[in-house]
């Protein structure tokens, strides 16, 4: 692993330790102001935020094993842990969703007035700020560093401030008078985190499952503006968008000389990694062109 890989995974650890300590403080100013008030909403928010807090933790995991080198058993590396573990983060998502709606269902049987008042709505304005921030920082470097834990995790609390704003509305009906919105607003929030735990494990499942990354005409097009190249095809590419692999075929001349057909190839190879962004490694297999 270079120096440069060394220093982006220590830049994500430190971006994730942050974005935890600010999850955590969110969560608990939620969850003790929404029990203490019997505000289900307020509280079921911030059971929410907690689970961004422990999706934090499981980041933390995924990029201490996506960090180590290659060895003799994964001569590609360890990268894919870091995406592996995102669907860590949605599965956490996906049962958080579960645990809210079941809540949810309970009070619509059993209601439950909750008091609202003006701490209700400050606690929420504050920890709404904090999410924003959060959000932004978080995806900016999530882009920045290439990174998918960082990029998801961000997705786990643009979903928090959807909720937020929910729990927010909420508190100016209910003290309108319809106690009956605190549940029906907790069934919305947990829609919200159900579909940002969906999107999650889709983003990661295409690349464990090695989606196209690389669009087949462009690559084409790079072959081909190669001196020598006189066509290319199978072309496949997959990983993820920092760690791109690109395989090929490309026809020669077949009176060209060995000599020169590799170096050919170590041309294509050069031209791709310099015209397209994240791509680590270029297997090119030379025909003949009859």
């Amino acid at each position: 692993m270079t120096s440069d890989q060394v220093a982006r995974f220590g830049k994500i650890k430190r971006v994730l330790v942050i974005v935890l300590a600010l999850n955590w403080a969110v969560a608990l100013a939620k969850i003790i102001f929404g029990l203490a008030t019997r505000f289900n909403s307020m509280a079921a928010d911030g059971f929410h935020s907690l689970s961004d807090g422990a999706s934090n933790i499981i980041g933390l995991i995924g990029i201490t094993l996506a960090c180590r080198p290659a060895d003799k058993d994964h001569p590609y590396g360890h990268k894919k842990y870091e995406t592996f573990f995102t669907l860590g983060i949605a599965a956490l998502l996906f049962f958080v969703c579960y645990e809210i709606l079941a809540g949810a269902i309970e009070r619509f049987h059993n209601p439950v007035i909750p008091e609202i008042n003006i701490g209700s709505l400050l606690v929420m304005l504050a920890t709404t700020a904090v999410n924003i921030f959060v959000m932004k920082y978080e995806y900016r470097q999530g882009r920045r560093l290439n990174s998918d834990i960082l990029v998801s995790d961000s997705m786990h609390t643009k979903a928090d401030i959807f909720t937020s704003l929910s729990v927010i509305a909420a508190i100016v009906v209910i003290k309108m008078g319809y106690p009956i919105l605190d549940p029906v607003v907790t069934v919305i929030i947990a829609i919200f985190i159900a579909y940002a735990a969906f999107s999650i494990a889709r983003q990661s499942s295409n690349v464990l499952c090695d989606t196209i990354m690389v669009d087949e005409k462009k690559v084409e097009g790079i072959v081909l503006s190669v001196k020598g190249v006189k066509a290319c095809h199978k072309i496949r590419t997959r990983g993820r968008e920092d760690d791109i692999y690109v395989d090929l075929h490309v026809q020669v001349s077949p009176e060209m000389h060995v000599d020169r057909a590799h170096q050919v190839s170590y041309e294509i190879e050069g031209a791709i990694k310099a015209k397209i962004p994240g791509v680590t490694d270029v297997v090119v297999h030379i025909e003949p062109k009859r």
